[in-house]
């Protein structure tokens, strides 16, 4: 029997045009810098999975010291829109603590990708493995990462060597690659590009509907299904051609998609809410 929690670490506001593109390209990265409406303060989750093959932790959510004046580098323009509220409390570290899931418990750590608010809590899985893709991890790593949009990479832990995952050549319904993490076969990896290149998905078959852990797929399901792109997006074309598939997905299997950022995500998850059939093709 699997159980899965879905663990606030804190809050962030983002300027509106950063939840919602406005433009294309360059313009729409431009528009959610300058944007000065901004968001509620949303919620930063991370999710941790009690299977019988041992836990599986996604994502770390934020550290307390993303709250704290010189932690993300002045330079970059990109800090100007957003905002972070994280106690220490809040950190997932203390969380799984509460929940009784102690480090060694922890077999996998998956990262759906390493933007701050979903890596910032790296620092409590020294000793468990971490699975992150290799086009993440390239295209996340150094100053070309900083400039990327990464702009903690320089907090990663200094132990911080990850096991690198290449999706296996095997297409589940409209995902043109997968990868089965457990031997039982219920959690499952498939690529969501778009809002990050190396961007992956976590899908855990609960028999009766898969819950669909997105990572940063979109901000709100609304706007999946709207398929709205974020404005901050490494390729938003990319972003919505992974809607399509998602919507697409959901018409072949019942599906909870579930978000880092959308403030229903939690009430989805603990009443089981599907995404509503839509009208959708096959994804090329």
């Amino acid at each position: 029997m699997m159980k899965i929690h879905a663990i606030q670490t804190g809050t962030v506001a983002v300027t509106r045009s950063w939840r919602e593109g406005v433009g294309n390209g360059k313009r729409r990265l431009v528009n959610t810098i300058r944007d000065r409406e901004w968001t509620e303060p949303l919620p930063i989750y991370a999710f941790a999975i009690e299977h019988p093959e041992g836990v599986i932790v996604v994502d770390t959510g934020e550290c307390a010291a993303a709250s704290e004046p010189g932690y993300f580098p002045s330079w970059h323009p990109g800090v100007r829109a957003f905002r972070e509220w994280v106690e220490p409390e809040q950190e997932i570290g203390p969380q799984l603590e509460r929940l009784g899931i102690s480090p060694g418990d922890v077999r996998w750590l998956v990262m759906t990708h390493l933007h701050t608010d979903h890596a910032g809590g790296l620092h409590h899985f020294p000793d468990n493995e971490i699975l992150v893709t290799r086009t993440e991890l390239d295209f996340a790593s150094g100053l070309r990462g900083r400039l990327r949009g990464y702009v903690a990479n320089t907090h990663w832990p200094a132990w911080f060597r990850p096991t690198l995952l290449e999706l296996e050549p095997e297409p589940l319904g409209p995902f043109p690659q997968s990868l089965r993490l457990t031997d039982a076969g219920d959690v499952t990896l498939v690529p969501v590009p778009g809002h990050t290149p190396g961007q992956i998905g976590v899908l855990v078959d609960e028999e009766d509907q898969i819950v669909f852990l997105a990572g940063d797929s979109s901000y709100t399901q609304d706007l999946m299904l709207r398929g709205k792109a974020d404005g901050v997006g490494a390729d938003d074309e990319a972003e919505r051609l992974t809607h399509e598939r998602i919507r697409v997905f959901a018409t072949q299997h019942p599906t909870v998609y579930l978000v880092a950022h959308d403030p229903d995500t939690g009430v989805r998850l603990a009443d089981r809410q599907l995404i509503q059939p839509v009208a959708a093709k096959v994804a090329a």
